[in-house]
């Protein structure tokens, strides 16, 4: 089995997951992130290299405070377990997206982490927190303007110097990209690393999203023809009269 070096995932459908077994949406969010450890395991077990998880979006802040508060709980308290998992797992993990818009402890439990596991390489494990890829985009380019006016850039703007001021800096594009619970679209997530990354949905909710179902994936991975915009050459014995 072809392995994607890279995985990126969606999680969704933890609300919906709770409301049918009749709890509030705060229980599939536990449920959910619980699962986190489950699936980072299994990745890598199977060789995947970099694995992306979208948790928190820039329009997840429109929830009810309700929500977005326990939110802030799980994420409090799952920054301080991954610490643990980090270890276990020889796992970097990076935070991106917008996180000074976060309460200044859970910024210190990002630097924290991401600091005590920046030497661990079997698994790079990137999670979006406040993140959204058009906001990502103009702060890289608000960075890149501060950056010419400082005379720190100069010259033509390529791909690979827009690339190296994303927050994914570094960090090779998704091959595959997984999203749970049955919704079709991207919201907005990943979109300029994306342009040739796989798609691959499921019903399945997040929190029931196990290593089967990551090894499904991959194996309709395997079934795609990557071609990057090429055209794949005909064998010589298909070439007949």
């Amino acid at each position: 089995m072809n392995v994607p070096n890279h995985i990126a995932i969606i999680l969704d459908g933890n609300g919906r997951w709770a409301k049918k077994r009749g709890m509030p949406r705060s229980y599939g969010h536990v449920k959910g992130c619980e699962n986190l450890e489950t699936i980072c395991e299994a990745a890598k077990e199977l060789g995947v290299k970099y694995l992306t998880v979208y948790a928190f979006s820039t329009e997840n802040w429109k929830r009810s405070k309700e929500e977005v508060d326990g939110l802030m709980r799980l994420f409090r308290n799952y920054l301080k377990k991954c610490l643990k998992i980090s270890r276990k797992n020889d796992m970097q993990v990076r935070v991106i997206g917008d996180y000074t818009a976060f309460d200044q402890d859970i910024q210190d439990s990002i630097v924290k982490l991401e600091t005590f596991s920046k030497d661990f390489q079997t698994l790079h494990f990137q999670i979006a927190l406040n993140y959204g890829s058009r906001d990502e985009m103009l702060r890289a380019v608000n960075r890149m303007l501060a950056d010419q006016k400082e005379g720190r850039l100069q010259g033509e703007i390529t791909e690979e110097i827009f690339s190296g001021y994303l927050d994914t800096a570094g960090i090779p594009d998704p091959d595959l990209m997984i999203r749970t619970s049955g919704e079709l679209r991207l919201s907005n997530y990943l979109l300029w690393q994306m342009a040739y990354t796989e798609f691959y949905f499921t019903d399945v909710p997040w929190p029931d999203f196990n290593k089967a179902e990551l090894i499904r994936a991959i194996e309709k991975y395997n079934d795609r023809d990557r071609r990057y915009g090429g055209v794949k050459e005909e064998s010589t014995c298909s070439k007949q009269d």
